[in-house]
């Protein structure tokens, strides 16, 4: 794929992945971590493959002041100018919408990818192949761009993305309908359907459909910044820190999928899992004997079945008569759950334990 200088990628990494829990931590959250022992970590994983999309100075990282020493040390080659560092937590769409100005400043005629830093992405190249397509697409026309994937079961941990009319370009669908972790029950009714497609949490648009929208979602936070189009970097920084509190605190999926107009959604298979839940570890990666799948770690086990099943280094797991669970462990933390619906029930755990046990366990 050739490198066009107006395109950039904004990558941004800095949730705190509770849904891993306990391997992802709060101070050292799943995009930080090679959780497959390959030898990156999500993160590199993420800013090596746009590294193929869009020329390396022009990819940009959001993050907060706690994981900025992580992303420095993971990430050296990128420039301080391309590093966001949120000065308090607001979710993802106010990141973005700094960010974007940040690009349009460099390039008004920009084309933007927004990418969350820690998915699987099992066919690179057809990844690539989807990336330039969706580029040419919004370079040519001023629409907010979602990838979408065809669900390959009921997950109730993801986004689904209902496809209305279809645009000018095959595979490319007018938004209907934008539902995020639905009930099992509607999550079953929407893929058998035909009518969804899971919500990656990818999103390309060129610079002016993007202004325009954030310049709509966020008028009074961002009216008085592009008043001064001559500010400097360091004027920046200081309206940010002064301003950036007014921000709603709001996710970049409903900012697009629910609150703008003109969104549309393209179809890709690129073999593709959100690297947020267990379910979903153990759905993407290949099963091995009895279909338990073991994550870069020693494990003996007998008469054990569908299971996950994640140690440290340096520890030996002997598993017998065991059948859909999640084995997990990390620091001062085990977990031993059922496999099921595991998003909201480790989510219950994570609250649970913060609540009895402290932050010490989080």
């Amino acid at each position: 794929m050739e490198l066009n200088s107006k395109n950039y990628c904004i990558i941004l990494a800095g949730g705190k992945g509770c849904r891993l829990w306990p391997c992802s931590r709060a101070d050292r959250p799943k995009q930080f971590l090679d959780f497959f022992g390959t030898g990156r970590t999500q993160l590199q994983q993420t800013f090596d493959r746009f590294c193929k999309v869009v020329p390396k100075e022009n990819i940009y990282i959001c993050t907060c002041k706690q994981y900025l020493p992580m992303v420095l040390e993971q990430v050296p080659e990128i420039g301080e100018h391309n590093i966001l560092v949120e000065p308090v937590n607001r979710n993802t769409a106010p990141s973005v919408a700094w960010a974007h100005i940040r690009i349009r400043r460099a390039n008004p005629d920009a084309n933007i990818i927004i990418t969350p830093s820690d998915q699987l992405v099992m066919n690179e190249e057809a990844f690539l192949n989807c990336m330039e397509v969706g580029l040419g697409y919004v370079s040519g026309h001023d629409v907010l761009l979602a990838i979408g994937v065809v669900p390959t079961r009921p997950e109730p941990g993801y986004g689904y993305i209902q496809m209305g009319d279809l645009s000018c370009k095959p595979d490319v669908y007018q938004v209907k309908s934008f539902t995020e972790k639905p009930e099992r029950e509607f999550a079953k009714m929407f893929m058998e359907s035909g009518e969804f497609y899971w919500n990656t949490g990818v999103f390309l648009s060129n610079s002016r459909k993007m202004h325009d929208t954030f310049t709509h979602l966020f008028p009074s936070v961002l009216a008085d910044l592009l008043k001064h189009p001559n500010y400097t970097y360091e004027d920046e920084l200081e309206y940010v820190a002064k301003h950036y509190p007014r921000y709603p605190n709001l996710s970049i999926d409903y900012a697009i999928l629910e609150h703008s107009e003109e969104v549309y959604v393209m179809k890709c298979n690129f073999g593709w899992a959100d690297l947020g839940t267990w379910h979903a570890v153990y759905e993407c990666m290949s099963a091995v004997d009895n279909d338990n799948v073991v994550v870069d770690s020693e494990v003996l086990l007998e008469d054990s079945h569908n299971n996950v099943i994640k140690l440290p280094k340096g520890k030996l797991g002997v598993i017998n008569g065991l059948d859909g669970y999640i084995v997990a462990e990390q620091g001062n933390v085990l977990l031993i759950c059922k496999k099921g619906d595991s998003s909201a029930l480790v989510r219950k755990y994570v609250n649970e334990v913060q609540l009895k046990y402290g932050e010490e366990y989080i």
